[in-house]
């Protein structure tokens, strides 16, 4: 299926995505993004359907060819203090203050958003594998938070967040039962399960 170019054709749009929201460990991150109207691309698509490869080839694309992009960070003592959903709320409302050029419009990956002040928005369920803009945010936000677990991975490679980037797998969750967790992790959230046997199955 193709991705639609624009919601509305005369509004300047920007495709708003996070990446990091059911994570353990790491910041949540967002990008906003607005595209030409007539931008094209072949393999742009929702960032889960892409490769880590793929992924890597547009993003320079994508910041080349856009009209405006900026990406908004929300570490994990934020997230312990208002919620991952605020959290990821929020994220998106700093990739958008970040923008060189206001939209008219925000296009909003998932169906609930706390409205920006100034800008309306619309809620469009599956929306990176729908927009453009949506895609190429999704492309950035994930890219970019991949590249801070990477970092983060040096101070701490007990957990393999090059690997993981801070999902619940088995081996991230069995290095944390056995070795504990550290700063990073997202003290609000279910760190292990409640039968932890199970992570030696």
């Amino acid at each position: 299926m193709m991705l639609e170019s624009y919601l509305n054709n005369k509004l300047v749009e920007a495709g708003c995505d996070e990446a990091g929201r059911g994570c353990l460990a790491g910041p949540v991150v967002a990008a906003a993004v607005i595209l030409p109207k007539d931008f094209k691309h072949d393999l742009l698509n929702d960032s889960k359907k892409l490769s880590e490869s793929q992924r890597k080839k547009l993003r320079p694309i994508i910041e080349q060819e856009a009209i405006a992009w900026a990406v908004g960070i929300v570490d994990e003592k934020e997230i312990d203090t208002i919620n991952i959903l605020n959290a990821s709320f929020l994220a998106m409302h700093r990739a958008v203050d970040q923008l060189n050029f206001v939209p008219e419009h925000l296009l909003i990956d998932g169906n609930r958003f706390n409205a920006y002040s100034t800008i309306p928005h619309t809620c469009i369920i599956k929306g990176d594998g729908k927009f453009l803009s949506i895609a190429a945010a999704s492309v950035l936000a994930k890219t970019y938070r991949d590249e801070i677990m990477e970092e983060l991975h040096l101070k701490h490679p007990i957990y393999n967040w090059k690997k993981n980037k801070g999902y619940p797998t088995k081996e991230h969750r069995r290095a944390i039962l056995e070795n504990g967790e550290c700063n990073y992790h997202r003290k609000s959230f279910t760190l292990l399960p409640a039968d932890q046997l199970s992570l030696f199955d």
